[in-house]
C-alpha cells in the first residue's frame, strides 16, 4: 500500500466520508467483484508492510457508465492480481472508491479501464423531441465536482436549508442513497453527461413519458389542461404537466413528497419544491436545448436556472439501473 496526496478529483455521488485530496494505490488479490447498482464493488486482499493479509472494499461507478467503457460482470475475476489507485474512507476503515485517472486500475500489470467516459457526438439529426438524449462530457459546464459539486457550487440555501446541511450524515442511513431514493427532477437533466435521458410523445393519450437510465426515472407529463393535484397528494417524482409553447415543450413539476437530500449534499426538499421546465431542438435538430429552474422556498434562498444542450443520440442503448438494495447499503460503516 502507498499513500500520496493529489489534487482533488472529479466527485461523485456517494463521496461522503472519502478522502478526494488523497490517493492510496492497493495492490493485491481479488477475492469478489460485484457487477450491480448503484455501484459496482470489488473486494480485495492486500498484503501490508508487515505481512498482514487485509480485506478491502473498493467503490467503482455504476453497471451502466462502465458497460459504456467496454466492462461486463466478469471483467474481474476472484484471483486476479490489481492494482489499484484509490480514494479511501477518511475513518480509517479499509474502505476505498477507485479514482478516476486513467490507467488507475491494472490486472496482471496490464492497465484497463482506461478509456474516458462515454461523449456523444453528433451522428444524427431529428425533427421532433422524441428520442434519446446525452450531454457531451467534452462539453459539460464548468463546476467543480460531479453531481453534488454543482449543487453546492450553484444553490443559495436559506437559514433552515443551512441548518439541515450542517447536521446530515452522508455516510448513514439517513442518506436516501442507501435506500435505493433517487434523484428527482432536475436531477435527470444534471446527470445526462453520464445516463441517457428518452422523450416519447404519445398524442393520442395527451401524455409525454421522459424517461432516465439515472435511478430508473420515469415521468408522466400530462398535456390534456389539468393542473396539479391538491396540496395532500405528493409524489416522490412529483406531478408533471405540461404544454406547448410554439415550438418549446414546457413542464410544470410540483406536489414533491419531502426529500432528506435530493441534490446529495444534504439539503433536504419539501412540499414547496417547483421545477419549470423547457426542451426545444436546435436548428439543425441535432441538439436538444434544455434549461430548468428550480424552486423551493423553505430551503432555497432563491430559484436556481440552468441550462444545457444534448446530442441526439439514436444508436445508445437504454440500460436499466435495476438498484440493489443490498449494494446500495455498502458505503454505510456497519
Amino acid at each position: 500500500m502507498a499513500l500520496v496526496f493529489a489534487p482533488p478529483g472529479f466527485t461523485h455521488h456517494s463521496d461522503a466520508g472519502i478522502d478526494m485530496e488523497s490517493v492510496m494505490t492497493l495492490r493485491g488479490t481479488i477475492i469478489e467483484f460485484n457487477w450491480q447498482n448503484p455501484h459496482i464493488y470489488f473486494t480485495m486482499e492486500v498484503i501490508d508492510i508487515s505481512g498482514e493479509r487485509i480485506e478491502w472494499e473498493v467503490q467503482m461507478g455504476s453497471t451502466v457508465t462502465a458497460a459504456r467503457r467496454g466492462w461486463e460482470r466478469d471483467s474481474l475475476s476472484a484471483g486476479d492480481q490489481v492494482t489499484v489507485l484509490t480514494h479511501p474512507a477518511r475513518d480509517g476503515r479499509h474502505y476505498a472508491i477507485r479514482s478516476r485517472d486513467a490507467g488507475s486500475l491494472e490486472i496482471e500489470g496490464e492497465i484497463i479501464f482506461s478509456e474516458p467516459l462515454y461523449a456523444a457526438e453528433v451522428t444524427a439529426a431529428t425533427s421532433s423531441l422524441e428520442g434519446k438524449w446525452m450531454a457531451n462530457m467534452s462539453e459539460r459546464f464548468n463546476y467543480p465536482g460531479g453531481f453534488d459539486g454543482y449543487f453546492r457550487a450553484q444553490l443559495r440555501l436559506t437559514e433552515e436549508g443551512a441548518a439541515a446541511q450542517a447536521v446530515y450524515d452522508g455516510i448513514s442511513d439517513e442518506n436516501p442513497h442507501s435506500r435505493c431514493i433517487g434523484r428527482p427532477t432536475p436531477g435527470m437533466i444534471i446527470s445526462t453527461d453520464l445516463y441517457a435521458l428518452q422523450i416519447e410523445i404519445n398524442e393520442e393519450e395527451e401524455i409525454v413519458v421522459i424517461r432516465s437510465e439515472f435511478w430508473d426515472e420515469e415521468r408522466t407529463v400530462y398535456m390534456d389542461g389539468r393542473g396539479h393535484p391538491g396540496d395532500s397528494e405528493r409524489f416522490v417524482g412529483g406531478h408533471s404537466i405540461g404544454w406547448w409553447d410554439e415550438d418549446a415543450l414546457v413542464i410544470d413539476t410540483a406536489n414533491f413528497t419531502d426529500h432528506r437530500s435530493p441534490y446529495q449534499m444534504g439539503v433536504p426538499s419539501g412540499a414547496q419544491k417547483h421545477v419549470v421546465e423547457r426542451y426545444r431542438l436546435n436548428e439543425e435538430g441535432t441538439r436538444m436545448i434544455v434549461e430548468f429552474t428550480l424552486e423551493d422556498p423553505e430551503y432555497i434562498a432563491e430559484p436556481l436556472t440552468h441550462a444545457r444542450e444534448l446530442i441526439y443520440s439514436p444508436q445508445i442503448g437504454i440500460s436499466r439501473y435495476d438498484c440493489n438494495a443490498e449494494s446500495a447499503r455498502r458505503f454505510v460503516p456497519q
